[in-house]
């Protein structure tokens, strides 16, 4: 999906947006999963890592504002 320089140029409001977004997807396809009318269950694996990226890329972003 995203790679962490991607993540990093954008503004704290677009990673909470796009965490979000990322989250109901992920919600639909776990209710896909359990119909087991999943097409790609993989896609799953995809976007939790992708989350947990923009999360550490937030983490940084509030670090490093601290330390300013």
């Amino acid at each position: 999906m995203m790679k962490a320089s991607e993540i990093r140029s954008l503004s704290v409001e677009q990673i909470n947006s796009k965490i979000a977004d990322l989250k109901e997807e992920l919600f639909n396809l776990r209710f896909q999963a359990a119909l087991g009318t999943a097409e790609n269950p993989s896609k799953m694996n995809e976007i939790k890592r992708t989350i947990a990226r923009m999360k550490t890329v937030l983490t940084e972003k509030q670090n490093a504002s601290k330390v300013e």
